[in-house]
């Protein structure tokens, strides 16, 4: 049995791939051939540049509907239902808010209330018109853009996975910055390929140096939302980068979140709307899909609170 190991720099983050078969050049070509997939959906998806598909949409939709390829205009509706199962918990409309408060590549800033006030005017996928008849998008209103950074990832890990079962990969582990991962069969010395998630620190803004579980999956995606990474201290306080799309206020209900599911996009998606609802919230992800498991953690007065689904 061989292990072939590859990754890629792409969607600000690190994408590595594990793979064990009895063909090393069989299989650095899949994991390659997965990785220019992530590649050319970073190309389609990503905020950040000028020609590609989602910042063309959020250049022109709110003139005229934008027409889209199939394949960006299913994600989109797979967004739009995601957002009505979570009740707005996950949103990919963040990106007025995300610019309000700084965190679009900077280090974030405190806005004042009008202008959250003013960027929440510009939130909601009830804004965002999609026409299946012709794959086109339309903005209701002026100030409308959307950021696939919470679902985006995830699409690409599920996609090269499929990549990589194509080409007939019977054991890998592929991951996108740690954040998002999905385990093909197992490796050759287990039953099971295992993800550690990281224990909280005490004041919840980082990870502490022991670990909290150990997820074992096995054709399964786990996604982890966390508000250590890119934070704001101001004031005293500590503002973590996931924005409650229905507040306009960084997420406070929890400070770690975890999703595990046969889909990639959707663990991405639900691990984000689970950190924004909290433990209060908790029960009714969790039933949204048979087999799901979920963990989630709070901060409080009497120590880290975890609700979990099977993930402990």
């Amino acid at each position: 049995m061989q292990t072939v190991a590859v990754a890629l720099d792409a969607m600000a983050t690190r994408f590595e791939i594990v793979l064990h078969g009895e063909n090393p050049v069989s299989l650095r070509a899949a994991g390659e051939e997965a990785l220019a997939e992530v590649e050319r959906l970073e190309a389609r998806l990503s905020l950040f540049r000028p020609d590609s598909e989602i910042a063309r949409v959020n250049a022109r939709a709110a003139r005229k509907p934008v027409r889209v390829t199939p394949e960006v205009y299913a994600l989109l509706d797979h967004a739009r239902r995601l957002s009505d199962e979570t009740g707005g918990a996950f949103d990919i409309t963040i990106a007025p808010l995300m610019r309000c408060w700084g965190f679009h590549g900077g280090s974030g800033t405190v806005p004042s209330p009008e202008a959250i006030a003013a960027a929440r005017e510009c939130i909601g996928m009830r804004l965002v018109e999609l026409d299946a008849r012709d794959f086109t998008v339309r903005f209701a209103r002026d100030g409308v853009m959307l950021d696939l950074g919470a679902i985006g990832k995830g699409y690409a890990v599920e996609q090269a996975a499929e990549i990589l079962r194509e080409a007939g990969v019977t054991s890998a582990l592929i991951h996108g910055g740690t954040s998002t991962a999905f385990a093909i069969g197992q490796p050759p010395d287990a039953g099971c390929w295992k993800v550690a998630i990281d224990r909280p620190a005490a004041d919840g803004g980082a990870k502490s140096s022991s670990l909290l579980t150990t997820v074992e999956l096995r054709d399964e995606a786990l996604s982890v939302s966390a508000v250590w990474g890119r934070c704001l201290e101001a004031g005293g306080q500590v503002y973590g980068h996931e924005i409650d799309p229905r507040t306009g206020w960084p997420a406070n209900a929890a400070v770690l979140a975890a999703v595990a599911t046969g889909s990639a996009t959707e663990s991405d998606a639900l691990s984000t709307a689970l950190i924004t609802v909290g433990l209060v919230g908790h029960d009714a992800i969790a039933r949204l899909r048979p087999g799901m498991r979920t963990l989630v953690a709070a901060q409080t007065a009497d120590g880290l609170k975890i609700a979990t689904n099977g993930l402990m």
